[in-house]
């Protein structure tokens, strides 16, 4: 009913589209920028499951960065407190971004590029690290993400459609191939797990895994073998790709924003004193 029936704005159109996407990519670079010094801690490192008896104590790192670039990362991140300051951190931009009114929609697709950023760092780190791969610390790294799951839920971030918990399957798959059992029987099982792996990344946590005590068996050079036949033919077409080992961290989800209408009444609407020239350049009709 309030529209503006007088005037074209074709011709703004992709001014103002450009300018919305720039506002986008901007809130999603700081975003990633906060939570990327205690990233590998929260969700690699961090020990929510006690008890395990494969989990060995490991000399605290250094730097706690996720892409390399880190040289700002504080020289110590507890990984007891990590993950709760991870889902504050969440929690915090949930509620910024709420009180100045977005729209869930665009919500949504602000987190699933997080949580994204979130897998490839996480995902991107364990493979360049043989003492994460063995199956205890497979369980773990799946109760941190778990927590991301059920933290999007409390949110409802998924009611939007926008599939923000999907992104992390990589990683998800990742630490169900560690805790999986490892027979050349079980390779079909595996190989339908691991669908959102790609082929290098399979193979590379195979030969990085370590048995987690001496009961436990080695991956045979023969399950790998028969793993890599089995997937011969996605390895060929990712070749045919040039998909990489790590995952892309700059990557960029397409932004949609929806059109959703104000419900302020234009005739009732009042102009305050103090914009007393306002009238000369908008009338009210």
């Amino acid at each position: 009913e309030h529209c503006l029936r007088n005037f074209d704005l074709s011709a703004y159109r992709r001014v103002l589209s450009d300018i919305a996407v720039w506002i986008y990519q901007g809130i999603t670079k700081v975003m990633e920028e906060e939570v990327q010094p205690g990233l590998v801690v929260a969700l690699l490192e961090h020990e929510g499951i006690g008890g395990l008896s494969g989990d060995k104590p490991r000399p605290m790192r250094g730097r706690a960065g996720s892409t390399g670039n880190d040289l700002d990362t504080p020289t110590h991140l507890d990984p007891k407190e990590a993950l709760d300051g991870l889902l504050t951190q969440l929690t915090r931009f949930h509620l910024v971004l709420q009180k100045h009114g977005l729209d869930p929609e665009i919500i949504s697709q602000i987190f699933r590029q997080i949580f994204y950023y979130l897998c490839a760092g996480s995902l991107n780190n364990l493979l360049l690290r043989k003492d994460m791969c063995h199956w205890s610390r497979g369980m773990q790294i799946r109760y941190n993400i778990a927590q991301l799951e059920q933290w999007a839920r409390d949110q409802n971030l998924e009611d939007t459609g926008s599939k923000v918990i999907d992104t992390l399957l990589p990683i998800i798959q990742a630490t169900q191939l560690l805790q999986a059992r490892k027979s050349e029987e079980d390779v079909p099982g595996i190989c339908d797990m691991c669908d959102k792996l790609r082929v290098s990344q399979i193979i590379k946590i195979l030969n990085l895994y370590t048995p987690a005590d001496e009961f436990e068996e080695r991956v045979s050079p023969a399950f790998v073998r028969k793993i890599q036949n089995k997937l011969q033919e996605r390895a060929m077409e990712e070749a045919k790709n040039q998909v990489t080992l790590l995952m892309d961290t700059k990557f960029s989800f397409a932004v949609r924003f929806p059109f959703n209408p104000s419900n302020i009444n234009f005739a009732e609407l009042e102009i305050p004193e103090m914009y007393n020239n306002l009238p000369t350049l908008v009338r009210k009709v």
